[in-house]
């Protein structure tokens, strides 16, 4: 089972509004070599994983299955903020919804001619599981072969290509929004291009010879550089509260990218950044809570917080209170 946590995996630096720049990104988000895909190819992998001695390799592929998630997460709120705003609704609270905005522009204006006008129109300014030109993403993308190799080859192809892909998103725009998250999601590619290269020598597989990992230079961006620098890309997550994966017996030893640094499995999780909810978008109705809603929204609040909180992680105690109890 999977818990979450309330926090985003990693910071999403503040800047103006791009909706330009939100539609390369849905590349990157539900595109083929996208974060939709690697999520559930990974996870469909380890679900359908066969084999108990291949324990370690099963729990390598659910570990950054569940990072993957959270990239998901990640980049779809940042596909949200860079549509937050374009152009913010400057009118008063109590001005008409229809009222254009500050200097005349109709608040939703730009959705005719920048970006992905379903940003607007559908999403109410946010991600959508699409590609940039608009492609619904489809399960047919993920790769599940039951073959542990074959498996391993196609991750391997399948994170260097999104690399790939996001380098050139990077090359794109400058905005830094768009770019602090791009940056973070082309080091961890590299740290799961380790991963899978690493699982692939254990099993015998030349693995350079038969797929070298594209030279993308991406070290040359700033963004990246600096997370580079502080060893991201060597680095891989467990996301296992009880201590049972065996992931960290493959991902040890010095990188397959022969950068002179070692990998590190020992690491839960990261610490991650607060995740904070958007303001209220009154152009497009949303949420669109009136008096009456948000009077009954603070009534159920009051009444769930009166409930007893259940443990942190674990079984909830039976009820001690004088209904029925069940054993």
């Amino acid at each position: 089972m999977y818990l979450h946590v309330q926090r985003l995996i990693n910071d999403i630096e503040a800047d103006e509004p791009d909706p330009a720049a939100a539609n390369a990104l849905q590349e990157g988000l539900g595109g083929q070599f996208g974060e939709m895909r690697t999520m559930m190819q990974y996870l469909f992998q380890s679900i359908n994983f066969r084999g108990k001695t291949g324990k370690p390799y099963r729990d390598l592929l659910q570990g950054i299955g569940t990072e993957e998630i959270s990239h998901v997460e990640l980049i779809g709120t940042t596909i949200a903020r860079l549509l937050d705003g374009s152009p913010r609704y400057n009118g008063k609270k109590t001005d008409p919804l229809d009222k254009p905005g500050s200097g005349g522009a109709t608040p939703l204006e730009s959705a005719l001619d920048q970006g992905n006008i379903h940003h607007y129109l559908v999403a109410a300014q946010g991600a959508l599981p699409v590609d940039a030109a608009g492609n619904p993403w489809s399960g047919s993308y993920v790769y599940n072969s039951g073959n542990l190799v074959l498996d391993l080859l196609y991750n391997l192809m399948l994170e260097s290509t999104g690399r790939l892909q996001k380098c050139r998103i990077y090359e794109m725009t400058a905005n830094k929004t768009a770019r602090s998250t791009i940056s973070y999601l082309i080091v961890r590619d590299q740290a799961h291009e380790n991963a899978y290269a690493r699982a692939l020598e254990t099993l015998g597989v030349n693995w350079a010879s038969l797929l070298p990992i594209p030279k993308t230079n991406a070290e040359r961006f700033p963004e990246v550089k600096k997370l580079v620098d502080l060893g991201l890309q060597s680095k891989q997550y467990t996301f296992d509260l009880t201590a049972s994966s065996e992931a960290g017996r493959i991902f040890q030893g010095m990188s397959p990218s022969k950068d002179g640094t070692e990998l590190d499995g020992t690491e839960q999780a990261p610490a991650g950044v607060p995740s904070q909810i958007a303001d209220e978008r009154f152009e497009e109705f949303s949420p669109g809570l009136d008096t009456d809603l948000l009077a009954l929204i603070q009534a159920t609040a009051d009444l769930e917080m009166a409930e007893p909180a259940p443990p942190l992680y674990g079984p909830v105690p039976p009820s001690t209170g004088s209904g029925t109890t069940t054993k």
